[in-house]
């Protein structure tokens, strides 16, 4: 067998580019045909192999002593016997032949190797995980755990020499179609043994645990998910978030933080920040920080593009950087001081800003509230919020956290919308976007910040329509018609033609001169009983006039009856 055995168009760690692999007595290599650095591998961190069908052909997987997983992709099948005596005879490790689960099955077992997990199903793996690809884990529900994937396209460009592949994401990286997220259901319990002592078998205390809990921890530990506590520059304590809802404590590294809650743990990388905020509350009590990050945080089936914390303003912290002065002079040179004594949301952004190495965005001094404030009270749909003017955008917190570049804004139309007495008071901003139809309404802005909104608008450039005077000078209009019709009314009023309430009127004066001037007598006029008195023409009218003497002695007899009732009721009552 020759000193060095060679490979052509192989793949290292699912790189698009190929190039070409070199076996040696001493270790292996692997250079990228186009050029570029070279990977090496010592024989000595050689711990175990496996030969299986891959993407490109058949993989060589290599298990190295110090935990990293290396893959060699691209091999035909007539390189298995060639590639065993390689490893048997130089590297005197059995090249161990795998055959993967074909069933499709999406329920197996998990299992904790040394450098990855493995998903089997029926014994065999179905497929595997290497703990540097995962970046971060939370417990996504109650039986439920969702694993995230590192994406760092800059990690193969740290070079790759030996042992330094530790790098997280160095294989998503290799395409643009990645996958970032895989969620396992784990239902049930499960028991932990506790050993005490040397004695680890009979006397060992069984703990019961949720199954997801224990997966979780596990998961923590393997993938060493976080730095370690040492490695941490500033710690903040239970600082209050309004987007995600919670509180987190803020564990600051080199290149990324941490947010730990007592549910959901993140860490982000300071390279998904693209814009830094700081907000005053107009409640002169507290400010806000605002970061965006893109891609923006996950939270189960929720993505948040953007943190908003909230800080007392009068809340003050004394902190000293855990980092070396040497590491201070040479790294963090006029960007970090060892020590802070101010209040508490300006240490956050000071560090913030020297570790992402991020502008710090703050409102735009040219407007200002009618109460001398930069926020404006307002709401999207159902959500009360502040709205923020600056420089180069809007921005509306905490939730939904919404920004508004200027850039993108087609035009502004102040509005009045909303019943009579609200219209009077408040107004409504609506944005409409270019390119699009889409837009965005801000309502319920108190209408004294009119002026200074549209002065601001105009200054940066922006079209503005205000249909509010619109409406005014329409209204005032109206009221002036309204004004004219009515005193016209008043003038003409007795000669215009008022429809059924004139002829109502005339009918009942035409009844009062009738009954005055009329010489029929009534029944019950003077002028009817002195004609019936003296009237002896017949005996018909005589006889007519007693019986009406006899019926009023009846009426009278019925009233005296009708009024000695009431007592016996009451008596009955009683």
């Amino acid at each position: 067998m020759a000193a060095i055995e060679s490979f052509d168009n192989i793949h290292l760690d699912l790189s698009k580019e190929n190039g070409k692999c070199r076996f040696a007595e001493n270790g292996l290599g692997w250079k990228p045909a186009g050029g570029g650095e070279a990977f090496t591998l010592d024989s000595s961190n050689i711990g175990a192999a496996q030969w299986s069908r891959a993407a490109r052909g058949y993989e060589v997987k290599i298990l190295q002593r110090t935990s990293g997983v290396i893959q060699l992709d691209g091999f035909q099948q007539e390189d298995y016997e060639r590639l065993s005596k390689i490893f048997k005879s130089w590297y005197s490790i059995t090249l161990e032949n795998k055959e993967h689960s074909l069933r499709g099955w999406n329920w197996g077992k998990a299992e904790f190797g040394k450098a990855e997990l493995t998903f089997s199903v029926q014994n065999r793996p179905s497929f595997e995980i290497p703990y540097s690809e995962i970046s971060n884990t939370n417990l996504a529900g109650r039986n439920e755990i969702a694993v995230e994937f590192a994406v760092n396209e800059d990690s193969r460009a740290n070079g790759r020499n030996g042992a330094a592949t530790s790098g997280k994401g160095k294989k998503a990286s290799a395409g643009k179609d990645q996958l970032v997220e895989m969620r396992f259901y784990i239902p049930g319990t499960t028991t932990q043994k506790k050993a005490e002592g040397e004695d680890a078998g009979s006397d060992a205390d069984e703990e019961e645990k949720n199954a997801v809990a224990l997966f979780y921890d596990t998961l923590i530990e393997k993938a060493e998910i976080g730095e370690t506590a040492g490695d941490t520059i500033a710690t903040f304590l239970d600082v209050l978030h309004l987007t995600p809802r919670g509180r987190f404590d803020i564990d600051m590294y080199d290149a990324s933080f941490r947010l730990r809650g007592k549910t959901y743990d993140y860490k982000i990388q300071y390279e998904a920040i693209k814009k830094f905020m700081v907000l005053p509350k107009p409640d002169d009590m507290h400010f806000m920080i605002c970061i965006g990050l893109d891609p923006p945080l996950r939270q189960g089936q929720t993505r948040y593009p953007f943190i908003v914390m909230q800080f007392k303003r009068d809340e003050e912290v004394t902190l000293d950087l855990n980092i070396t002065s040497e590491e201070l002079e040479g790294k963090y040179k006029d960007k970090l001081q060892s020590h802070y004594e101010q209040p508490l949301h300006q240490v956050v952004t000071y560090i913030f800003k020297g570790l992402a190495n991020k502008k710090v965005t703050t409102p735009a001094k040219d407007f200002m509230t009618h109460r001398q404030q930069y926020g404006i009270k307002c709401s999207i749909k159902a959500s009360e919020g502040f709205l923020y003017c600056l420089e180069k955008a809007f921005m509306f917190v905490p939730k939904p956290a919404t920004y508004i570049s200027y850039e993108q804004t087609q035009s502004i139309t102040f509005s009045r919308v909303g019943g009579a007495v609200s219209a009077l008071s408040t107004f409504d901003i609506t944005v409409h976007m270019k390119g699009s139809t889409a837009s965005s309404q801000f309502s319920n802005i108190n209408r004294e910040d009119l002026k200074a909104l549209e002065d601001f608008f105009k200054l940066k450039g922006l079209r503005v329509k205000n249909e509010i005077d619109e409406d005014a000078n329409m209204l005032a209009a109206a009221m002036k018609d309204e004004a004219m019709y009515s005193s016209e009314e008043e003038v003409v009023g007795p000669k215009a033609d008022r429809g059924s309430a004139d002829e109502d009127e005339e009918s009942v004066d035409e009844d009062f001169q009738a009954e005055s001037d009329s010489d029929v007598a009534e029944e019950y006029d003077s002028n009817h009983e002195s004609e019936g008195s003296g009237s002896d023409e017949s005996g018909v009218d005589n006889e007519v006039d007693d019986g009406e003497e006899a019926d009023d002695d009846d009426d009278e007899e019925e009233k005296e009856a009708k009024a000695q009732q009431p007592p016996k009721k009451k008596k009955k009552t009683a």
